[in-house]
Order: structure tokens, then C-alpha cells, then sequence
């Protein structure tokens, strides 16, 4: 039989449990010169920043987005919520002045208008459109509007002798009645139509309150369908329209006095106005001097 050692613990004979590490408790002590004189100040590390009481200040978060360097939009987006309470960038508010005496529409009014608010929407909401210009303007007859006139009354005469035959049958927009020449159109509308028209505003123009307000909702103003066939098959007595086809398209048209450069300076006092209220961001003017100036504020 051998003999065990007594600082062998083989697990084979013993097995042991695993002891807790040892906890030494050590004192550190320092010897500080006699020269240096020993004070109660806390130990400063010097890469490290002082110890402040205070709590740390939370920066307030902003709704602005900061844009690169290279862009050429601007520096910072506003963002507003909306309506279903989402945030989105703040849309840019665009007004327009039109000058007529010097940049009538040439082509029909109405497109036109269209037209000039579509190109403004690129820059942000369109919130006002302001035409000016004094009476010759609303009477004069442009060369496309005399074309326009002369080529229909040439096929009218045609059609009514017979030498030429359209490819459809022309139908009332109200009614759908279907003529077989143009002529025999407009005869219908007027004798028809237009009758009842003028029966209708008589009887408007006799009521009075709340009586007359209603009946004009009922059966003037809502007549969509004799507006649009009027404005195609008859002529208006003064000038082509210019005036009703701008309103109908959202413009506030305004009528100067007969005197040279009225139209510019009445655009100028709306511009003014305009940059005095500041609910825009940027103003487009067309038929300033003949020239299209987009400013901002």
C-alpha cells in the first residue's frame, strides 16, 4: 500500500467541494511629504471633465431637417401638421399678377389660366390670381378669336346649302336633341333655352330675401349644363368673353381707368398690398413691361 502524501486531495478518494475565492483586505497607504499640505479636495483626473451638480440640459427637439451643402434648395425645411395630423414640409404660398394690356391670353381665356396656375403650382400654393386691365381690352377682338368666327360662319353657310355635310349630327348639351346643321342648333337653343333662360331670371328678379336667394340656387346657379352649351353657341354682344371666362377659372379680375400704364399701377399697389400683408412666399408677374418676374420675399 502506498502512501498518500498529505497535500495530494485526489478526487478519486475525497471529492471536495469547490472553496470561495479568498477576499484579502488590504490597506493602501500613501506617504505624503510633510511639505505639501494635506486638504479635503476631490481628486481631479485630468482628461476627465469636473463633476457638476446640476442635471444635464436635454436639447428641445425641432421639427427642421437640415439640408446638405451641395443642395440649392434652402438650408431648412419647415414642417407644419396637417389636417389628418401627419407632419409634412410646409408648403411655399405663390401669388400671381397678370398684366392683360400687355400679355392678353392667346388663346381661349379660360386654358390660358389653367395654364398659368399649373406652372405656379411648381413653386408652391397658388392662394391668389389678380388680372387688371381697362375696358378696350375686354371689347377688343384678338386675330384668333375674328379666324375662329369667320371659318364658322363659312361652314354655316355650307351647311346650309348643302355642299357640306358634318360626320355627326350636332345634339343641345341640354336637352340632347339632335339638329343637322349648326344653324338649326342655335335656332333650337335660343327659341327654346334661352327663353326659358330670361322667364326664369324675370321671376328671380321679382322675388326678394331669402326667397330670391334660393330660387337662384335652385335653377340659375346650378344650371351647369345651359352655361356650357351658351358659351359655345352664342356670341357673346361686346367682346369674347375675356372677363366671364377668367372669373370661371378662379382669376379676380379688375377693371382700371382708361388712362396710359393703369394696369401698372394698379399692379404695383397689389403688390404692394400683397408684400405688406406677407402671407406669401413668392409672387409671380406676367406682362410686367412684357417681361415674366418671379420674386421672393
Amino acid at each position: 500500500m502506498t502512501r498518500m502524501s498529505p497535500l495530494c486531495n485526489p478526487t478519486d478518494f475525497l471529492p471536495l467541494k469547490a472553496s470561495p475565492p479568498f477576499l484579502l483586505k488590504t490597506k493602501f497607504t500613501t506617504s505624503v511629504p510633510s511639505s505639501i499640505p494635506r486638504t479635503r479636495t476631490p481628486l481631479v483626473l485630468r482628461n476627465a471633465a469636473p463633476p457638476s451638480k446640476s442635471k444635464p440640459k436635454r436639447k428641445r427637439f425641432q421639427w427642421r431637417i437640415q439640408a446638405s451643402a451641395a443642395s440649392t434648395a434652402s438650408s431648412e425645411i419647415d414642417m407644419v401638421r396637417n389636417n389628418q395630423g401627419v407632419w409634412a414640409a410646409k408648403q411655399k404660398k405663390v401669388v400671381i399678377l397678370w398684366d392683360l394690356d400687355n400679355k392678353p391670353p392667346r388663346g381661349p381665356p379660360y386654358q390660358a389660366a389653367m395654364a398659368l396656375r399649373e406652372v405656379a403650382q411648381r413653386f408652391g400654393e397658388v392662394v391668389d390670381i389678380s388680372a387688371y386691365a381697362n375696358r378696350h381690352a375686354f371689347i377688343h377682338l384678338p386675330q384668333w378669336v375674328l379666324g375662329e368666327r369667320r371659318e364658322r360662319r363659312r361652314l354655316d353657310i355650307l351647311e346650309r346649302k348643302g355642299l357640306s355635310f358634318p360626320d355627326e349630327s350636332y345634339i343641345c348639351g341640354v336637352c340632347g336633341r339632335k339638329c343637322r346643321t349648326n344653324l338649326d342648333l342655335k335656332k333650337h337653343f335660343k327659341q327654346l333655352h334661352e327663353r326659358e333662360r330670361q322667364k326664369k331670371l324675370s321671376r328671380m328678379r321679382s322675388l326678394k330675401g331669402k326667397k330670391r336667394q334660393r330660387y337662384k340656387e335652385r335653377f340659375i346657379s346650378g344650371n351647369h349644363k345651359y352655361e356650357e352649351a351658351a358659351r359655345s353657341l352664342l356670341t357673346p354682344k361686346v367682346g369674347y368673353g375675356l372677363a366671364s371666362e377668367l372669373r370661371r377659372a378662379g382669376v379676380f379680375v379688375k377693371t382700371v381707368e382708361d388712362k396710359p400704364q393703369a394696369a401698372d399701377w394698379a399692379l404695383k399697389r397689389q403688390m404692394q398690398h400683397s408684400m405688406n400683408r406677407g402671407h406669401w412666399d413668392d409672387m409671380l408677374i406676367y406682362g410686367f413691361h412684357g417681361l415674366r418676374l418671379r420674386m421672393g420675399r
